[in-house]
């Protein structure tokens, strides 16, 4: 019998691409929530019930109160939201992360998703701090550009709608959350084990989709960086780990990708770490459907664009 799968919020920008990927394959039954009673609580519970697993594409209070939703102890729960992310009793859905990450969402029934601007930044950092070549009390700062996507349903509109009242300022890129405290940064980290915060500043720039993730270094260990990240992620279809400097780095280079790239460069003791993925993909949606892949026993990549 083939898994029944609910999206819980399938409107949003993060719910519609779910939908986009899942509702060509033929090993899963996609439940469809009537439109007028998506919002309905009794309809919602009774579809989140009947499920086998569950995505939950809502704002955070609304994600926490659709978990009290679930009395079916068999479904399982995926929470594109920030609500969880660092919660005990959830599993942490970065099956790259360290070494058992993958077994631990697999045999869990409740799954948090990366955050976009942290997907990139532990891609980056675990594996160095666990390796003790970035010291857990780094002063560091985490640059993060980022396609307009992101922001959701009332971002696009304001980018995509023609005279816009901030058409001027929309033409250049925006920092944002300048208040210093983004949401992404207590999974930045628990996830990477730094023991000190570090500065996020996150940019939306005018473009689509395509992020990427920026984290100077001052370091003599260049090398031992490289094949640090090298060889930790050898074993994953989805990254790739380089060392070649080109001329210039653009945040879009993996947009409509399931991909991640990391790069290591720099020279002598500045090094300059980045990640380039889709912050609808890896960063979002793409993440999602390989946790789901790897819950319900499915193959990892099924269904993700990481191909050449």
């Amino acid at each position: 019998m083939k898994p029944k799968i609910f999206i819980d919020g399938s409107e949003g920008t993060t719910g519609l691409q779910i939908h986009d990927r899942l509702a060509s394959r033929g090993d899963i039954d996609l439940l469809q929530i009537e439109q007028l009673k998506r919002k309905d609580l009794s309809e919602r519970k009774k579809y989140i019930n009947a499920a086998d697993l569950v995505f939950l594409c809502l704002p955070d209070e609304a994600a926490r109160e659709a978990v009290l939703l679930a009395e079916n102890e068999n479904t399982c729960i995926i929470d594109a939201s920030t609500a969880h992310r660092v919660s005990s009793g959830w599993v942490y859905g970065l099956s790259e992360l360290l070494p058992g990450q993958k077994e631990k969402i697999k045999l869990a029934k409740r799954v948090s998703n990366p955050g976009c601007h942290s997907t990139g930044a532990v891609l980056l950092l675990a594996p160095l701090v666990a390796a003790e070549l970035v010291p857990t009390d780094y002063p560091l700062a985490i640059t993060s550009v980022t396609g307009y996507t992101g922001g959701g349903k009332n971002m696009i509109n304001l980018y995509e709608t023609p005279g816009s009242m901030m058409s001027s300022e929309l033409n250049a890129p925006r920092l944002y959350s300048t208040s210093a405290c983004h949401k992404h940064i207590p999974e930045i980290i628990k996830y990477t084990g730094l023991k000190v915060s570090p500065v996020l500043i996150p940019i939306v720039a005018d473009y689509p989709q395509g992020m990427q993730v920026i984290i100077p270094l001052s370091s003599n260990d260049g090398e031992k960086i490289f094949t640090t990240l090298k060889k930790h992620y050898e074993k994953y279809s989805n990254i790739i780990v380089q060392n070649e400097s080109p001329a210039f780095a653009a945040s879009n280079v993996n947009a409509q990708s399931d991909k991640v790239l990391l790069k290591v460069l720099g020279y002598d003791d500045k090094i300059i770490l980045t990640a380039q993925f889709d912050n609808l993909g890896k960063g979002a949606s793409g993440a999602a459907v390989q946790n789901m892949n790897i819950m319900l026993g499915f193959d990892e990549y099924r269904g993700l664009k990481i191909g050449e």
